[in-house]
């Protein structure tokens, strides 16, 4: 029988296993040589989720004790709902993990982290060419047609 799936959020000690996961996420999305983010930006992510007044949280997923993949979600004001909304910012899972219920297990913690905080929805992005995860988020979630539009400044 396999080993079942913990969720939990991360502790202080998860750093090297969530520094490992948060460099293959962001060679995932091509952030790397000249697109890398620098050293300050991973410090401060890691240090939000420790900092009370942030609305920023960490959940990992391990079985066996071995992490295998992770979320980060935010709650924040909305101005077209009375109560907060949930932006699921990132997701990842090692490339070996996939497939086998990580990333649900991640979504769905969010889900009963929301609920309990009153939360009214969770919602998320992703790059049109991750059709793997698309797939699952189809499942588990609706899609409204919005597209994304960004300026960098």
């Amino acid at each position: 029988m396999a080993e079942q799936i913990t969720v939990r959020s991360v502790r202080r000690e998860d750093l090297a296993a969530w520094q490992g996961l948060w460099d293959g996420y962001n060679v995932f999305y091509g952030r790397t040589g000249a697109t890398a983010l620098v050293p300050e930006i991973t410090r401060m992510t890691w240090s939000r989720f420790f900092d009370e007044y942030e609305p920023v949280y960490a959940l990992i997923a391990e079985r066996a004790g071995t992490v295998l993949g992770f979320v980060h979600y935010i709650f924040h004001r909305s101005t077209i709902h009375l109560t907060p909304v949930c932006y699921l910012e990132d997701l990842y899972t090692l490339e070996s993990a996939r497939g086998q219920g990580i990333a649900r297990a991640l979504i769905e913690v969010v889900y009963d982290r929301a609920r309990a905080a009153g939360v009214r929805s969770v919602y998320w992005q992703t790059h049109e060419s991750n059709t793997v995860a698309m797939r699952l988020y189809d499942k588990v979630a609706a899609r409204f047609g919005f597209l994304v539009y960004d300026k960098v400044l």
